[in-house]
């Protein structure tokens, strides 16, 4: 039995080193050239028919020709709502739903990407191909590109600059709501405080107009003077008595109150005013118009396609064909030396 089992071990050797030999002469650089070299004429046409048919293929009628337009800015009078930074805010603001419903709206897109509105899948849809056409990016200098894409070149043009536009209304309206809030909150803390003045002021109206009460501490001296007669001059002898001690008795009544009153008074006036700087600066926030970006590159048409690069796709067939013939040209030429080794891998 070892007799028999000998000689077989040897044969499956022989098999084994056979089909190897095999395997690396077809895989050989120099089998590779020797088979392209002997089959020239047939690889150079077949090639040369892949690169023509790629040139028909890549034109026009098959695939439609894109043309870029592309802007370039920098964010300016954002608001801090976050520890991102400026940019990275304006990034969310020119990606938001929003402005892509705007874009979609303005510009008909849905229809020039020739999505039907009752497609299963519209906005899915219709969400792939703007941000497939529409691409806003952060540069290495902390700007932000926006690059849109479209087969009219002035339309892809007119695209990007309304982007930075409704961008600019759509901040200038969150940030006008925000501060028409303050407004509204700063209004009403001044109508309190006015009300509060009002109410001081009648107060201390009716102690000039009642008690004649108009300034306390002159009052309160020139009072103790005509009490006690030490008057100066000749008008120690006019000196009338009996208003003295009305004035008098007034003062001791309501004197303190004057005070009070007229103390709070002025710290109304102060708070006033800081109320008031404070609405102002509100108001101010809530009306301006202003921008937030500066256009470093404004968009313009091109006068040249992006979309396809056509020299790319032939040379990329014309090489991928090439490839392919020269292994199927190898193979046909091996054939039956691959099917002998077959064979011989059944038995």
């Amino acid at each position: 039995m070892k007799f028999d089992l000998k000689p077989k071990k040897k044969k499956e050797s022989t098999k084994t080193v056979n089909n190897l030999n095999i395997m690396n002469d077809f895989f050989n650089s120099t089998t590779i050239v020797r088979h392209a070299f002997r089959w020239r004429y047939h690889l150079a046409a077949i090639t040369l028919i892949a690169a023509l048919l790629a040139v028909f293929f890549s034109g026009p009628r098959f695939i439609t020709p894109k043309y870029r337009s592309v802007a370039v800015i920098y964010p300016s009078n954002i608001g801090s709502y976050s520890d991102e930074s400026e940019t990275e805010q304006l990034l969310q603001w020119l990606n938001s739903r929003y402005i892509m419903d705007s874009m979609v709206h303005k510009f008909n897109l849905a229809e020039r990407y020739k999505i039907a509105p009752d497609y299963k899948h519209y906005n899915t849809l219709l969400q792939y191909y703007y941000y497939e056409n529409v691409r806003v990016r952060k540069t290495p200098y902390e700007a932000i590109q926006i690059e849109v894409q479209d087969k009219d070149p002035l339309v892809a043009s007119q695209m990007a600059d309304s982007i930075i536009s409704v961008m600019n209304k759509v901040i200038r309206y969150e940030q006008s709501k925000k501060y028409r809030e303050e407004l509204e909150l700063m209004g009403a803390r001044l109508k309190r405080k006015q009300f509060e003045i009002d109410s001081v002021e009648r107060h201390l109206y009716k102690l000039r107009t009642e008690y004649g009460i108009i300034d306390y501490p002159n009052q309160s001296r020139e009072v103790a003077r005509g009490f006690l007669r030490t008057v100066d001059g000749n008008n120690s002898s006019n000196i009338n008595t009996s208003e003295i001690i009305k004035l008098k008795k007034n003062i001791e009544e309501k004197g303190g109150e004057w005070v009070k009153y007229n103390d709070r008074f002025y710290e109304l006036i102060a708070e006033y005013g800081k109320y008031k700087i404070e609405y102002d600066w509100a108001y101010t926030n809530a009306h301006r118009n202003i921008t937030f970006a500066t256009v470093v590159t404004k968009p313009f048409p091109s006068d040249k396609k992006a979309f396809p690069v056509r020299w790319i796709i032939v040379v990329v067939a014309a090489f991928g064909t090439f490839l392919l013939s020269t292994l199927i040209v190898i193979f046909l030429d091996n054939k039956n030396r691959i099917l002998n080794m077959h064979q011989e891998d059944t038995e």
